[in-house]
């Protein structure tokens, strides 16, 4: 089969296409027949060396699919080939054929595409996973999301707006893309170019109140301001360190405002735990997608064996939404 093969760990000259043996559903598995993947930054992380796959899974990139099931393995219920699927993988998205537990998969709603599908996984499930399983957020409460019109942001975004319509949200973005934040329904929107320290603003939004929920990805520098800006009892998920994993932390502060802080990743958790947090998603969010209450945003789709350009347009962050290649 066809896919993206690394030569060595580093910059975009290691991505390569070429050919690699096909792999085989093993007890609980399915395979699938790729249609689309999506670029996840942990993906470049991985390119550089810097996040290898969990023992067991496939060493190809790509955390994600959308396809058609191809053949099922032993002990398989729930599933026939032929079955249009969307899920989770611990690698393998960039090639033509990828193994899935078959719990880690979910139906594909007959109105959407494979692209769109391809967008749905990782972000998605990873934005309800720490807003609201682990979160906890609620009608008439006040979040602040970082990043706005990446894949995790714009995802937490729709779905904030869709199970929790009287939430108001707070945005960090880029200039560039701040009008744009706005238009997917942002109730404030910051330049963090030049409000790195955004407490200020959330104080003032809020009055003096602060936000019952921080989504981060960003880590140290980011850090301070995220607890300022926390009301009492706020809690402060961090789902990435890109600025760094060392940062001081004022606990007296933290004690008195009973605040949390609570560190998140999907990727690593064990495969059982994955499939409740992929069940609640289907149960609850889903609906929502098959309903094109929430249409998955994309920026481009690359053909696979463009994938170099994809992840340079994720590389110079200049995207909205989601990167797709489609494989199939």
């Amino acid at each position: 089969m066809k896919a993206v093969l690394l030569d060595g760990f580093g910059g975009l000259d290691v991505l390569k296409t070429g050919e690699i043996e096909k792999p085989r559903p093993k007890e609980d598995e399915v395979l699938v027949r790729v249609a689309a993947t999506s670029i996840n930054r942990p993906d470049l992380v991985q390119r550089e060396g810097k996040y290898p796959a969990p023992p067991g899974d496939s060493e190809i990139l790509g955390l994600e699919v959308a396809g058609i099931v191809e053949e099922l393995g032993p002990g398989v219920k729930g599933w026939k080939t032929g079955d249009r699927v969307m899920g989770l993988v611990g690698g393998g998205g960039y090639a033509e054929y990828a193994v899935a537990y078959a719990n880690h998969l979910m139906p594909i709603p007959d109105n959407m595409s494979f692209e769109e599908a391809a967008c749905v996984c990782e972000s998605y499930i990873t934005a309800f996973l720490n807003v609201f399983m682990i979160g906890g957020l609620t009608d008439g409460q006040t979040a602040i999301f970082h990043g706005g019109g990446g894949g995790v942001n714009t995802a937490a975004m729709q779905l904030a707006k869709a199970l929790t319509p009287a939430v108001k949200t707070i945005v960090t973005a880029h200039p560039d893309k701040i009008e744009r934040v706005r238009q997917l329904g942002a109730d404030l929107v910051i330049d963090y170019t030049e409000s790195p320290d955004f407490t200020d603003h959330v104080k003032e939004f809020t009055g003096k109140k602060g936000v019952d929920l921080v989504l981060d990805h960003v880590g140290a520098k980011y850090l301070k301001p995220n607890m300022n800006s926390l009301a009492y009892k706020g809690k402060l998920v961090i789902i990435g360190v890109i600025s760094g994993i060392k940062a001081e932390l004022n606990l007296a502060l933290m004690m008195v405002k009973r605040q949390q802080i609570i560190g998140s990743v999907l990727r690593s958790r064990p495969v059982p735990e994955k499939a409740e947090i992929i069940a609640e998603f289907t149960k609850t969010a889903l609906p929502k997608f098959a309903d094109r209450t929430i249409v998955p945003i994309i920026e481009k789709v690359f053909p696979l064996d463009q994938v170099a350009e994809a992840h340079r347009m994720m590389e110079e962050d200049k995207h909205f939404g989601k990167i797709v290649l489609k494989v199939g």
